[in-house]
């Protein structure tokens, strides 16, 4: 796998070298080794490395066992549909600067690991703060440590990313 021309694919969309700087989120390859998790929320098929898969099969079910529904909304991005998210916002309209602080920066997205899941339930709006007022919500932040799941982006984080209580990320050690 070669590695991408940043700067070609960060000029492209108007991703100046300042912004680049401002960014506190690692630098994230494309996986290369993905497994099914099935449809999302939208019948679309998901992919995620074989150990997320099987860290979010145990959470599920774990999970469902409280009366808990996770759904998974969204997971492996490709640097390529990382910038195709980001050339529509740009083609309604919406400023780049203000675009970052919603999606990744194309390099940066945890999603392109296949370690990030963004998850949702049944009684909540897809990628909807409200989320955090969900009992799936309460339960993923009482218990979604113990199946390798972090929330990556919470209120106030160090990253500038918007506050994201439906994005996990699995840090694999299980």
């Amino acid at each position: 796998m070669t590695t991408p021309d940043w700067q070609d694919i960060w000029s492209a969309l108007g991703i100046d070298s300042e912004l680049v700087s401002a960014c506190q989120l690692p630098l994230c390859k494309d996986a290369s080794h993905l497994v099914s998790a099935g449809l999302d929320v939208f019948d679309r098929e998901q992919f995620v490395t074989r150990t997320t898969l099987t860290c979010w099969q145990k959470m599920k079910s774990a999970a469902a066992n409280d009366d808990i529904n996770l759904s998974i909304v969204s997971a492996f991005r490709s640097v390529d549909y990382q910038c195709e998210l980001i050339k529509a916002k740009l083609a309604k309209g919406q400023l780049i600067h203000e675009i970052v602080q919603v999606n990744a920066i194309p390099g940066f997205s945890e999603h392109h690991t296949g370690k990030a899941i963004d998850i949702t339930t049944d009684d909540c709006e897809p990628l909807n703060e409200d989320f955090d007022k969900t009992s799936a919500f309460q339960w993923l932040s009482e218990n979604a440590h113990q199946f390798g799941f972090v929330m990556s982006y919470p209120k106030n984080n160090p990253y500038k990313i918007i506050y994201e209580p439906w994005h996990w990320m699995c840090q694999e050690a299980h």
